[in-house]
């Protein structure tokens, strides 16, 4: 059963320089990233990691950030038109029951799936959707907040990811989270 949605306007609390501190986006995101990448983000907020990644990307690059909703996305469409990469960023309002994404089907790079797993109404259409966009080698990060998410809640979405054709790779160590990093198998 999924989380309550978080509230739009905690976006502003989320992309705070405050979090910055207890959790830097490039630290996390940084190793997964290169230039002219493809990068989905389910559930962005108003961009704590979304605008980092735009950067990341450059120029060549996109992020598609898929919300519920519509004043998170604004927020996001503000933030990154104040910082001059609204032309590297795709925010789209997610479809009822689905990201949206099937159009990225093999096209994207990297997937993060940050403190939103828990949110979803299913974590099953999540991973088939993410993992069907995924390029056959591409990476998605499964952060989740340790508070939020127990151990055995987040082995079930290791589990269920896996089924949807994700290997495992390495843990990472995100502060005062539970992450794995998965890369999609070959066919």
């Amino acid at each position: 059963m999924a989380d309550r949605v978080c509230p739009w306007w905690m976006g502003y609390l989320l992309a705070s320089p405050f979090r910055r501190w207890m959790q830097n986006p490039e630290d996390v995101v940084g190793p997964f990233m290169e230039p002219g990448m493809t990068v989905l983000e389910p559930g962005p907020g108003m961009g704590f990691f979304t605008l980092p990644m735009a950067e990341l990307v450059g120029p060549s690059g996109r992020v598609v950030a898929v919300d519920v909703q519509p004043k998170m996305l604004d927020g996001l469409r503000r933030r990154a038109a104040k910082a001059d990469l609204l032309p590297r960023l795709d925010a789209r309002l997610a479809q009822s029951g689905s990201l949206g994404v099937g159009d990225l089907n093999g096209k994207v790079d990297f997937v993060l799936a940050c403190a939103v797993v828990h949110e979803m109404p299913s974590s099953e259409v999540f991973f088939r959707e993410a993992a069907a966009a995924l390029k056959t080698g591409g990476t998605l990060l499964l952060v989740e907040p340790a508070g939020h998410v127990d151990p055995v809640r987040f082995a079930h979405q290791i589990n269920v990811a896996r089924q949807a054709g994700l290997e495992q790779g390495e843990r990472t160590v995100v502060r005062r989270c539970r992450a794995a990093v998965f890369t999609k198998k070959a066919a």
